[in-house]
């Protein structure tokens, strides 16, 4: 509603999301609204989106990376490690493997490099041969089964003061199932050709592999010559297409993380298209 009570009354507002729960919910909370038009896809589709849609260029983008509230609590699926739901872990239930099909068929080998890769997790090792050991005993099922075999397998001294000692593994697990960075990757490629001069790109991450991918591609916008360093006059004659309005991430104050504790680890990006 607050986007929509400041674009000018001959714009629409396009929304999408992977997550049908998603589109129902906002459809039934904007219903009144006939500017407002909702697909089932994802961001990484937009060019596809746009294309049927007849829209050659689009004035702004506001990204969401993040797992919504009803997700976590009440979609069913194991996204919270709190939570005895099964391990499903898809935005799109459409789409396979669930949680359940990975956790259990991984490689040793694969897991840890999963873990590495999209949790970051230092005990990478150790924590994927205690996965292992676990569904070797009995299929792992459930999200708060994962959860009790990655706390199990945690000394308190490796715990983490403010979250859950299963809050990487989950996050691993969850980028893995819905190629989260590589729908990013398609999104950050793509959006220079899709986005008008003077629109501007709005990106809210959770997580650090995020963040950093869009500050690398957001960096490479802003850049005039690639050329090497050694060459006597630039041959590449490159613009920059995008301005950084911040050139900092912004994260939310104090204040905000009170009202709302689930921003704290929000990072927000802003850049505006200056050329074609």
């Amino acid at each position: 509603m607050e986007i929509l009570s400041h674009l000018p009354e001959n714009s629409s507002l396009i929304c999408l999301d992977q997550d049908p729960d998603a589109i129902r919910l906002s459809r039934k909370r904007l219903r009144s609204e006939n500017r407002v038009q909702f697909i089932h896809a994802n961001f990484a589709d937009l060019g596809r989106v746009m294309q049927d849609l007849a829209i050659d260029r689009i004035d702004g983008i506001l990204l969401d990376l993040g797992m919504s509230s009803y997700q976590i609590e009440k979609s069913g699926r194991g996204f919270s490690f709190s939570r005895e739901e099964p391990l499903d872990m898809r935005m799109n239930p459409d789409h396979k493997p669930t949680g359940k099909d990975l956790i259990n068929s991984l490689s040793l080998e694969s897991l840890q490099a999963l873990l590495r890769e999209y949790g970051e997790e230092q005990r990478a090792k150790t924590l994927a041969k205690a996965i292992v050991r676990a569904r070797e005993q009995e299929t792992i099922k459930t999200a708060s089964q994962l959860a009790r075999i990655v706390e199990e397998a945690t000394p308190k001294s490796h715990r983490p003061w403010k979250r859950h000692p299963a809050t990487k593994t989950f996050q691993a697990l969850r980028i893995a199932i819905n190629k989260e960075m590589e729908s990013l990757e398609t999104f950050l490629q793509e959006i220079p050709s899709l986005m008008a001069v003077g629109g501007r790109l709005v990106v809210i991450s959770y997580h650090s592999l995020e963040d950093r991918q869009i500050k690398r591609a957001m960096v490479q916008w802003e850049k005039t010559c690639t050329c090497p360093p050694d060459f006597p006059v630039c041959a590449c004659h490159k613009a920059p297409i995008f301005t950084r309005v911040f050139k900092k991430g912004v994260k939310p104050d104090e204040t905000e993380i009170r009202l709302n504790p689930r921003a704290r680890s929000a990072i927000m990006r802003v850049a505006e298209r200056i050329s074609s």
